[in-house]
């Protein structure tokens, strides 16, 4: 009932996350020179950078227009890359205001999320002329993306809140997950297909399914691989893997949040 009371006082305090997340934007590109352009810039300049040294020296995919089939990919992984960086110090960056207002705390990394969300639909622009102009399929199927778009989400959410919280205490944590999330990257299907996981891997004898269990293990893989279903290869058969992606995300977000609230009162003298 406690939770329940404190998620309609997060409601209540909806015009702060609005405020929040329109700062966090005015932040993002203060005193640039291309300004919000920087949201369409920004994924393209890292597109050509991964085709270049995935495509052309590494990998030379047979995949038919692979940078459009990076960028159904790397769009989502930067969200969820962004969110994941940004809320871990969110709580001791904004030591000025917990110290000196009262308010719900999880405003904080719920409006860091919020506006990555927003800057990554500014971004989908870029994406879908990409994609026409290179002459690459948009299918109806493309309807459906708002939901993997709440997956990642209410994912994203339940992490950002799980290790804002853990920052406060142990501020090693957001060293350490700027290793954590390039580690991340290489196991999620970002610039391969997750068709290239083998089914069956040996390690220590033991034989198993590791496109499965990678898609078990690792929310992220099963959400990529949902966007790239419906925007890149225009069908969608992974019903199945996003339904369980889904349940894991609000057991992620119950257990964050939880967990945030467990320890937000001691925020104020640890920050």
């Amino acid at each position: 009932m406690a939770t329940l009371n404190r998620v309609g006082e997060l409601w209540q305090y909806r015009g702060l996350v609005r405020n929040l997340v329109v700062r966090d934007l005015k932040v993002r590109y203060r005193d640039s020179a291309l300004g919000i352009i920087w949201s369409w810039v920004n994924p393209l300049l890292m597109m050509l950078v991964f085709t270049a040294v995935f495509n052309f020296l590494f990998i030379q995919s047979e995949l038919r227009n692979y940078h459009v089939f990076l960028l159904s990919a790397l769009l989502p992984w930067q969200f969820f890359s962004d969110s994941v960086i940004q809320a871990t110090g969110s709580m001791v960056g904004s030591a000025h205001l917990i110290k000196k207002v009262y308010f719900p705390r999880e405003a904080i990394p719920v409006s860091i999320v919020l506006s990555n969300l927003v800057n990554f639909v500014i971004a989908l622009p870029v994406f879908f002329g990409l994609a026409l102009i290179s002459g690459a399929n948009v299918s109806p199927w493309v309807l459906l993306l708002p939901i993997p778009i709440l997956v990642q989400v209410i994912f994203s959410l339940g992490i950002c809140l799980i290790l804002s919280t853990l920052n406060v205490f142990y501020r090693d944590t957001a060293i350490i997950m700027s290793v954590v999330i390039q580690a991340w990257f290489f196991l999620t299907p970002i610039f391969y297909p997750i068709t290239h996981i083998g089914e069956e891997m040996m390690i220590l004898g033991v034989t198993f399914n590791a496109r499965l269990w990678l898609r078990r293990l690792n929310p992220m893989a099963s959400v990529i691989a949902s966007y790239r279903d419906l925007l890149y290869w225009g069908t969608y058969t992974g019903f199945d893997f996003l339904l369980r992606t889904a349940v894991t995300s609000l057991v992620v977000l119950v257990i964050g949040y939880l967990v945030f609230l467990r320890y937000s009162p001691r925020f104020g003298e640890e920050v």
